[in-house]
């Protein structure tokens, strides 16, 4: 029991050592007084999203620095009065076009890459943004995120959002996307290297270089991908072009789930395909969770002397990896949700594993869908 306790531990000790390393280092987009020459387009796709657009709508007409922008929104075939929604929110302004797609995505394309290429398809600036629809974004989001691209000469920047959470659920879930690269990744080295499977990418919030996005085919090159954010970056790696990773807490946040059954079913859809889709990677990272995760905790409460000792230390890292995770991602002061969720993070391993195994059950039976679309992954 000693020798696996300090096996888990040492894990955990190694995650938080590199969280703290991303704390100090990882670049963190500030809101200051930047003016972009270059002309923007901003896409958001939006599916059934009548109840959040708006909020977005604002905050795009709100943005400033960028003399020169143009938003187009796309209404994926919805259900509600996304349309109407989107039309009401512009207000008139002349910078906003609003399209509508109705028809479901040609066969091998996921929903969410074929809104992304049907937008892309109209835009003909030399950067191109993607927003998710649940984004809300500080005035000097868009030009700062530009700055950066050109500042970094990237192909690609990736400003991660902070991840709101309102329910127990997404306050034990959510948090874990920022971890899951905050405590593995040195993500300053990963954003100098050109190797695929150390990019990172969220895409609630993606800035391209259009001529680079064009080059390896923008979305249709991942049209399948239940990950296309993540698979683009790779794509883009794969080509010779650099992909970058930054800390946008302050500038950018998302609810990107509304409670437990949404949560769920978001997770669903996607989570199989994490560790190369397959249950042995899968089920090797779960075994290295459950020895970082739950071995010292249960050591700390359940075991005496050294036992003890050594999984009060495994079980400290942990949480204290987790606060520095989520410290990086916010860009501000650790709250009391904070604290507790860290607190709970056995918990959100589990219930991570949960939903990574109900994801597989659901790809076996055929059973992926979204937002009343099913999910044909055949050969992916």
């Amino acid at each position: 029991m000693v020798k696996v306790t300090w096996l888990g531990t040492g894990i955990s000790l190694v995650g938080a050592g590199i969280a703290l390393y991303n704390r100090i280092t990882v670049r963190r987009l500030a809101d200051t007084a930047i003016e972009v020459i270059d002309p923007v387009t901003v896409c958001v796709p939006a599916r059934d999203e009548a109840a959040r657009l708006p909020g977005l709508i604002a905050d795009l007409r709100a943005q400033r620095g960028v003399a020169r922008l143009s938003v187009v929104i796309l209404d994926d075939a919805s259900a509600d009065d996304t349309f109407a929604t989107a039309i009401d929110a512009a207000g008139g302004d002349p910078r906003i076009t609003v399209l509508r797609n109705d028809t479901d995505p040609p066969p091998g394309w996921t929903g969410k890459a074929a809104a992304c290429a049907r937008l892309a398809d109209s835009v003909a600036t030399p950067v191109l943004v993607f927003v998710d629809a649940d984004v809300r974004l500080a005035p000097g989001a868009v030009a700062t995120a530009v700055t950066e691209l050109r500042r970094r000469r990237v192909a690609l920047v990736s400003p991660w959002p902070r991840q709101r959470a309102r329910s127990v659920a997404e306050a034990l879930v959510q948090p874990l996307l920022c971890w899951s690269w905050a405590a593995t990744l040195p993500i300053s080295l990963a954003n100098r290297s050109l190797r695929p499977s150390t990019s990172v990418a969220c895409g609630q919030f993606l800035v391209f270089d259009t001529a680079a996005y064009r080059a390896v085919g923008g979305h249709a090159a991942v049209a399948a991908s239940v990950t296309e954010d993540l698979d683009i970056a790779r794509t883009l790696r794969r080509a010779g072009q650099p992909t970058v990773l930054v800390a946008a807490g302050r500038m950018a946040s998302t609810r990107m789930y509304a409670g437990t059954a949404e949560l769920d079913a978001g997770y669903t859809r996607w989570l199989w395909s994490a560790y190369g889709g397959t249950v042995a990677g899968g089920a090797g990272v779960g075994t290295l969770a459950a020895l970082a995760y739950w071995v010292p905790p249960l050591a700390a409460v359940g075991g005496c002397g050294a036992v003890r000792r050594v999984g009060v230390v495994g079980y400290t890292a942990a949480v204290t990896g987790r606060l520095l995770a989520r410290s990086t991602e916010t860009g501000g002061p650790i709250t009391r949700t904070d604290v507790l969720a860290a607190l709970a993070h056995p918990f959100s391993v589990a219930a991570y594993l949960l939903l990574w195994a109900r994801s597989h059950r659901a790809r076996r039976r055929d059973a992926l869908s979204w937002k009343g679309r099913t999910l044909n992954i055949t050969g992916t």
